[in-house]
């Protein structure tokens, strides 16, 4: 019952940050975010990370980020699995490119805690303790290989159900052949 729960509420929430921005072309998303990078000054550059660079430390990032970020971002922070990523205007951001690791410690936890208004990026300040994104970031620093981690359990459900759907099929069709085991004359 959860996963469907789950499962609306990802849709609701797709279908918010997407509803207005449906069909834009791709230079325009483009232009949007190099426009978002020049004038929303992501702010933190120097702010030092204070949790400690261990292994710890990624492992508790790797638990948040499981539990807050996973939806969008995949459970590898590279968007493994989410079936609106490249749908999404601008594209939900591969938190392994070299755009994202360019950024210092100080602006991905800015980043985490106050959104990028324009896309679908929320802010966590006020739902996650600002040690846990600290500790999101150092995840962030040592994301596992692409894939290797498998997809959001959300989706894999997802999948399944269609698959069963489609296999089931033949079966649900009531055009034309109406099921005579039904029928008791």
């Amino acid at each position: 019952m959860r996963s469907r729960l789950a499962l609306s509420l990802a849709i609701a929430v797709m279908a918010t940050f997407t509803a207005c921005k449906v069909g834009s072309p791709g230079s325009v998303e483009q232009g949007v975010m190099k426009e978002v990078k020049k004038n929303v000054t992501i702010g933190g550059k120097n702010d030092q990370n204070p949790a400690p660079d261990n292994q710890a430390s990624i492992d508790e990032g790797k638990g948040h980020f499981g539990h807050h970020c996973q939806i969008c971002h995949g459970l590898d922070g590279q968007n493994t699995g989410v079936p609106f990523a490249q749908q999404m205007s601008p594209p939900v951001a591969d938190l392994k490119s070299n755009d994202i690791q360019a950024y210092t410690d100080g602006q991905l936890h800015w980043i985490i805690a106050n959104g990028i208004a324009p896309s679908g990026m929320p802010a966590w300040h006020g739902i996650l303790e600002d040690d846990e994104m600290w500790k999101i970031v150092r995840f962030i620093r040592h994301l596992p290989p692409k894939g290797s981690l498998g997809e959001p359990d959300v989706f894999k459900e997802e999948e399944e159900e269609h698959k069963q759907m489609e296999s089931g099929a033949a079966g649900h069709q009531h055009a034309g052949g109406a099921e005579p085991a039904h029928h008791h004359h």
